[in-house]
């Protein structure tokens, strides 16, 4: 029995070590004391500190185009951006060229797109009217009448003087002299207005009735007597200018051999030196337009496809002359007025002169309105922001590298952004102007490749902060 116990005892043991020896690596490092290194693993790791630096070669920032400038407090108007397009100004732009007397068009001088000054011929038409052959036969017959009056009063006068004629005579004549020379120039006057020249209206009195009457271009009204703001265009061809002003034949109302009453539309003539930029806004901006014509606050304006290389600057201040006092039924807004006063420049072509504008009518604008002054602020770019959340962020630069700071907005629009001048960013420092969102990707990650940029190695192995 006490080999039979020894033996199982011996067996238990034997079973322990075993069990103990493959078991070894799960309670081994218990019985270890706790490496230094171990237990700062273990304590709470520090929280990561946000990168608010970032380092750009000078290659990169070539590449993203970055331009910094200092900062600078300074006044902003805030404005409303409103839409509009360039349209003809009523009166100045357009003139249309009407038939004087009923007549069938027999040559048309003039065509569209064709360059014309005051006087130049656009059609010839062969006259079709009773009334007008009736006014020069009238004219003819008052002339000669007078003729006959004068002589038969030069052979009276002698007879009057020995007493054979009674001096009541002379006196009748003399009457009858005024009133044909009253009806003459009514005459006159009635063929002036109709079309015909002081040449013309000469060889009818002498017997050579018109049986064709050109018409020309009319003066252009030269409003520059009346408004210093209106210049009239003056066309410089090759380094001299040409005499004179310009239409361009815009419409032909009338093709040859057709017969046209008079007063109807033959062509219609434009000179687009003179237009207007029509806003349209909604009845909820009507204030902020109104007090803006008031008070003479410059419109700032873009405009649509606008080749600002091959011109000289615009430097026009832009003011609203008045406001629409109708709704569109339509799109529900009204519209408000801005005179424009065009640029243009000639070419010659085929022994002719055509006309270039640099604005025309339909070209599409954008209107920046003044709302309210804000002084004290800083102004930037709107590609100099960048925002994360209710966060807006800027970016100073300080030789490669770049300083993330975090700034109040004020105002932003499409295309500048207005910051408070509340100490975040100092004047004087240097922002960059573009490329915020892209600045900021980059700080992001060189932050996730774990390498600071606001870092560097000295040559002895130390590690230092940027200085």
């Amino acid at each position: 029995m006490r080999v039979a116990r020894s033996l199982s005892v011996v067996g238990v043991l034997m079973l322990f070590g075993v069990g103990t020896y493959l078991t070894r690596g799960s309670w081994s490092n218990t019985l270890k004391p706790k490496s230094v290194t171990q237990a700062q693993e273990e304590q709470t790791a520090p929280p990561i500190q946000e990168a608010k630096t970032l380092k750009m070669s000078e290659q990169a920032r070539k590449n993203l185009g970055l331009v910094s400038k200092p900062a600078k407090p300074q006044a902003y108007w805030r404005t409303i951006e409103v839409p509009g397009e360039i349209v003809d100004r009523p009166g100045y732009s357009d003139r249309g060229v009407t038939s004087p007397v009923v007549g069938v068009v027999t040559e048309v001088h003039a065509f569209p797109g064709d360059t014309v000054k005051p006087g130049d011929r656009l059609f010839t038409l062969r006259l079709f009217s009773e009334y007008l052959q009736n006014t020069q036969s009238e004219l003819f017959k008052a002339t000669r009448e007078i003729q006959l009056i004068t002589e038969q009063h030069a052979r009276l006068e002698g007879l009057v003087k020995a007493g054979g004629v009674p001096e009541s005579r002379l006196i009748e004549l003399d009457n009858q002299l005024r009133r044909q020379k009253a009806l003459i120039q009514s005459y006159q006057q009635d063929l002036l207005t109709r079309g015909l020249n002081p040449d013309q209206i000469k060889s009818v009195a002498d017997g050579t009735f018109v049986s064709t009457i050109e018409v020309v271009a009319p003066p252009v009204v030269d409003h520059a007597a009346k408004s210093s703001e209106i210049q009239p265009v003056a066309f410089h061809v090759t380094g001299s200018s040409i005499d004179g002003l310009a239409y361009e034949v815009q419409e032909l109302n009338v093709e040859l051999g057709q017969q046209v009453q008079a007063g109807q539309l033959l062509s219609t003539l434009a000179n687009h030196q003179a237009l207007f930029i029509e806003g349209h806004a909604f009845k909820r901006e009507a204030s902020f337009l109104a007090r803006a014509a008031e008070n003479n606050w410059p419109i700032r304006c873009s405009f649509a496809e606008d080749d600002h290389v091959d011109w000289p600057p615009f430097d026009q201040t832009l003011e609203i002359r008045h406001l629409a006092n109708s709704i569109n039924s339509e799109t529900r807004t009204f519209n408000f007025f801005i005179p424009l006063v065009n640029q243009s420049r000639a070419y010659d072509k085929d022994n002719q002169t055509f006309i270039v504008w640099r604005f025309r009518p339909g070209q599409r604008v954008r209107l920046q309105v003044p709302v309210e002054e804000l002084k004290n602020v800083l102004v930037l770019p709107s590609a100099a922001i960048v925002r994360e959340g209710p966060e807006a962020y800027v970016f100073q630069q300080n030789g490669d590298l770049f300083n993330r700071l975090p700034v109040h907005v004020l105002h932003e629009d499409r295309l500048q952004t207005v910051l408070a001048n509340d100490g975040s960013v100092k004047a004087g420092l240097y922002l960059a102007q573009s490329a915020a969102a892209s600045l900021n990707r980059v700080l992001k990650a060189q932050a996730a490749s774990g390498i600071r940029a606001d870092v560097h190695v000295h040559a002895d192995g130390t590690v230092h902060a940027a200085h």
